[in-house]
């Protein structure tokens, strides 16, 4: 007798992005709070990320009743949006349904804005996404780390200083918190919510 094949997902309402570079050396680098964020989302919620497809690791569970997927790339920062573009089409959602979270050069280390749209800015990993995805409409979660006193590839892949940590780790919270709000109460209540704190609140 053959059965079919089990699903490996229970089908998302919302799936929450993070963005960095796979590998232990890149942990705790600025380029890497993305990833920081699910991994404090997969905590919170006791949603582990034990799948594997179209590169990717990611988990699907509750979050304040959402069915929500954690996912986090593991293709290089630049090549991120081989995983969505190829998980969104897998669980047939649309864009609108997706939050990226990633670090942002423009913002002051510390600082959390939430977009329901926009450009990439020069951030590579959301070029990527965008290009793939071929629109800019989805909500995501900026997360600032300052503005480089070097070249930019070398600074988003160094870690913070001891006097950024206290900041950072207050951000990552708050961004781990905007992350829920958005697919709980949506992005305009998120935004209001987030955007308004600033550092050392």
């Amino acid at each position: 007798m053959f059965f079919r094949r089990k699903r490996e997902s229970v089908q998302p309402e919302w799936v929450i992005v993070g963005l960095g570079n796979p590998g232990g050396q890149y942990e705790g680098t600025r380029h890497n709070v993305g990833f920081e964020v699910i991994r404090r989302l997969s905590a919170r919620h006791n949603l582990h990320l034990s799948e594997r497809k179209y590169q990717a690791n990611f988990g699907v569970g509750t979050m304040r009743d959402r069915t929500v997927a954690l996912v986090r790339p593991l293709t290089y920062m630049n090549r991120s949006g081989i995983a969505v573009a190829a998980l969104l089409d897998w669980w047939k959602l649309p864009p609108e349904r997706m939050v990226v979270v990633f670090d942002d050069m423009d913002l002051e280390v510390g600082r959390v804005l939430i977009k329901p749209f926009g450009g990439p800015g020069t951030h590579n990993g959301m070029k990527d996404i965008i290009a793939r995805l071929r629109t800019e409409q989805f909500p995501r979660v900026r997360i600032g780390i300052g503005k480089p006193p070097m070249a930019g590839a070398d600074y988003v892949l160094s870690p913070f200083r001891d006097e950024e940590i206290p900041l950072i780790q207050e951000a990552l919270d708050l961004a781990t918190d905007g992350c829920e709000w958005i697919v709980t109460e949506g992005v305009d209540k998120a935004m209001n919510r987030v955007n308004s704190v600033r550092k050392g609140e």
